[in-house]
């Protein structure tokens, strides 16, 4: 017989999961109706630094830090090597134009000098010789050249003579014919005296010429070699004042060796690195200014140096008008470059919050001052005050501008 089963009342196990299951429903509802999915970082407003959008004059300039320097500074290289013997000028000692700072000896060099001096005397004792030479055959070749002229003149009238005895038949012809061949014979010789002489000319010419050339160019080389050895005196090459001198008394010095500067203080420049982000707006002729002392001085840009170390290039720039009365080289200055045209435009404070957003972002502040959200800008030109903001902020907006490094991902910041 079939027993009938009744039904259990009450909440059973599996009922409880879909009671659970439904409240997570809910409230996955409810957080997407009323929730937020930004993600969130909550820190306190006073470790923040805030700022304003405003309207006003953005001036196109940056601030560099510059050291006054030479207007022109000369390095002093070693023109030969050799040991110091005396060291006549100290470090920081004012110079004039060819005083003598060191003085070397060069024992290779002197040895140098004695087989010039050798080899220039054998020269000059050649081309004596040679000269002697050829003079003694040119007054043997003239003398030979006047007596064969003279034979040629008397065998000529010989000849003359006979030939008209023989036409009136008061002489032989065998008499006629040997005063013939003799004056022809005399006249060849002549010619081959003639010719040797002129021969003998020309040799002596091209030869002397030659003699001549080679003494003078070794006379030149020993000049050279004379001039080396007034290198071994280190002179100063302008006036101005001795930079440094790395030498000491007894030191060897190799040829070429860079071994001091003269720094020419007619003139002071100011030498400045810039962060690279400026190297296309830099250029040679651009304004620039300091204050000292209560007084203004300009500058301009004399010369921009294209190659960049280290994420910094170098120009020099140089004063249009008074110095200060105290300036020595080393000094540093806070200079005020003018980049361009000051124009009107939206300034955003500047702050470390551009090295954690590379200008892309920032947050803003809402009415109430307890949210910051996330908001996407566009930043143009910048000075050592604001950053020219193009797009993304109004003026009275509040953004923070402190370093955004401790919020991570964050695209709402509560501040409490």
């Amino acid at each position: 017989m079939d027993i009938q089963l009744e039904k259990k009342k009450g909440l059973r196990p599996k009922h409880y999961g879909y009671i659970a299951l439904g409240l997570l429903l809910l409230f996955v509802g409810w957080k997407m109706a009323f929730g937020s999915t930004l993600s969130t970082f909550r820190t306190e407003k006073d470790k923040l630094s805030i700022a304003a959008v405003t309207q006003g004059k953005f001036d196109d300039y940056i601030t560099i830090n510059g050291n006054v320097a030479p207007i022109t500074t000369i390095y002093m290289d070693a023109y030969e090597g050799g040991r110091v013997t005396d060291k006549l000028i100290e470090e920081g000692a004012m110079v004039k134009k060819g005083d003598i700072i060191l003085k070397l000896e060069n024992t290779n060099l002197y040895e140098q000098i004695l087989a010039s001096e050798s080899n220039l005397a054998l020269k000059q004792n050649d081309l004596r010789s040679t000269r002697l030479t050829f003079d003694s055959r040119q007054v043997e070749g003239r003398r030979s050249l006047a007596t064969a002229s003279t034979n040629l003149q008397r065998l000529k009238r010989n000849y003359g003579q006979n030939k008209a005895l023989y036409e009136d038949e008061l002489i032989s012809k065998e008499a006629y014919l040997l005063s013939k061949e003799d004056y022809e014979l005399s006249q060849k010789q002549f010619d081959i005296v003639k010719l040797q002489t002129e021969n003998d000319d020309e040799l002596r010419k091209t030869s002397l010429t030659g003699l001549d050339v080679d003494l003078a160019r070794m006379q030149k080389t020993l000049g050279m070699v004379y001039q080396r050895l007034d290198h071994l005196n280190v002179r100063a090459p302008a006036d101005g004042q001795l930079g440094f001198l790395d030498a000491e008394i007894g030191q060897n010095i190799p040829r070429g060796e860079r071994i001091g500067q003269i720094n020419v203080l007619t003139n002071y420049k100011i030498e400045a690195d810039i962060d690279e982000h400026y190297i296309d707006r830099v250029k040679r002729g651009l304004v620039a200014s300091f204050e000292r002392n209560g007084t203004e001085y300009k500058l301009r840009v004399r010369k921009v140096y294209p190659e960049v170390r280290n994420g910094r290039f170098r120009v020099d720039l140089v004063f249009t008008g008074d110095k200060p009365e105290t300036i020595r080289t080393g000094q540093s200055y806070n200079i005020k470059l003018q980049l361009g045209e000051s124009s009107d435009a939206l300034l955003l404070p500047k702050g470390s919050f551009f090295q954690s957003t590379g200008g892309q972002w920032i947050f803003v502040v809402n009415d109430s001052g307890d949210e910051a959200l996330r908001r996407n800008i566009r930043i143009g030109k910048q000075n050592s005050r604001y950053y020219e903001l193009l797009e993304g902020l109004e003026p009275g907006e509040q953004v923070i501008t402190s370093n955004y490094d401790n919020f991570g991902e964050a695209e709402k910041i509560v501040l409490k």
